[in-house]
C-alpha cells in the first residue's frame, strides 16, 4: 500500500513542459503524458506552433527530455518550415473571405472592429480596429470569428433546406486538424479559419458537415449528396489542399 502510494507521488503532473537546445536555439516542448501511449512520439501544433512529446504512463520526464533532445533537428526543421506567423497587430495583412485586409488601430475612434478602404485608395481595404492597442488582438480574434459564424450558418441552413434536414447547433472553434465535423444529432462545428478563405471553400465545407447528416460516413452515396449540393467541390478541396495549412498562421504570435 505504502508503495502504491509512493509511486503515484512519484509521476508527474498529467502535463509539463521541458526546454532543450538545438543549435544555438532553445525551444519549449510541452509534455503530456497519456494512459494509451506506448512510446514516445513528438508533433508540431500548426495552428499554436506548439511543440507537443506525448509520453507512455510509466515513462519518466527524463526520458522524455532525452527523446526531445535526440529529435531537436526534427523539431528546429518542422517548425522552420512553418509558414511564418502573422500576429493580429497594427499594420498586419490578413486575407478576410479570401481579399487582404490590413489591420489598422484607430486609438481614438467609436466601435470595435469595421472594413474601410483608405482615403487615398481603393486598392488597400482597412480592417479598422478601435480602442486600446492591448485589445487589437482580442478584437479581431472575435470579429472573424463572429463573421465565420454568420457566413456558417447562412450556408449551412441553405443546405440543409435543400436536402430536408434539421440542424442541431453550429459552433465555431480553433481546430488543427479538422475543418468541420458533423455530430449524430446534427450539430455542426467548424473552424473559424475557414472566413479567411474564399467563399467557395467555407461553402464547400458547410455543404459537406450537412451532407454528414445524411450519411455519417465518406460512402459513394454521402460524395454523390456532395456532388448535388457543390458542383464545384473539387476545385475547393484542390485549395484546401494548397493553402489551407497556410491560414494557421494568422493570429499567432511571432517567434
Amino acid at each position: 500500500m505504502l508503495r502504491a502510494l509512493f509511486t503515484r507521488t512519484m509521476i508527474p503532473p498529467q502535463t509539463a513542459a521541458i526546454e532543450i537546445a538545438f543549435d544555438g536555439a532553445i525551444y519549449r516542448v510541452n509534455v503530456k503524458r497519456h494512459r494509451q501511449a506506448r512510446r514516445y512520439t513528438l508533433r508540431i501544433q500548426a495552428a499554436t506552433r506548439e511543440v507537443l512529446l506525448t509520453m507512455p504512463p510509466r515513462g519518466s520526464m527524463r526520458e522524455a527530455k532525452a527523446f526531445a533532445e535526440k529529435h531537436g533537428g526534427w523539431i528546429a526543421a518542422r517548425l522552420t518550415r512553418l509558414p511564418e506567423a502573422v500576429p493580429f497587430v497594427d499594420g498586419a495583412v490578413l486575407p478576410l473571405r479570401g481579399i487582404e485586409r490590413r489591420i489598422s488601430h484607430r486609438k481614438g475612434a467609436r466601435g470595435t472592429v469595421w472594413i474601410e478602404a483608405e482615403a487615398d485608395s481603393a486598392i488597400e481595404n482597412l480592417l479598422c480596429v478601435a480602442g486600446d492597442e492591448a485589445h487589437v488582438r482580442r478584437r479581431v480574434g472575435d470579429f472573424l470569428k463572429r463573421e465565420a459564424k454568420r457566413d456558417l450558418d447562412k450556408a449551412s441552413r441553405r443546405y440543409a433546406e435543400r436536402l430536408g434536414v434539421k440542424i442541431e447547433r453550429i459552433s465555431v472553434r480553433d481546430t488543427s486538424s479538422r475543418w468541420g465535423s458533423c455530430s449524430a444529432n446534427g450539430s455542426l462545428s467548424f473552424s473559424w479559419r475557414l472566413i479567411l478563405a474564399p467563399p467557395p471553400v467555407l461553402d464547400y465545407l458547410a455543404a459537406h458537415e450537412v451532407a454528414h447528416i445524411v450519411e455519417m460516413n465518406h460512402s459513394r452515396k454521402f460524395w454523390r449528396i456532395l456532388n448535388e449540393l457543390c458542383p464545384d467541390m473539387h476545385q475547393s478541396k484542390i485549395w484546401l489542399d494548397l493553402h489551407g495549412g497556410d491560414l494557421h498562421r494568422y493570429g499567432a504570435e511571432a517567434e
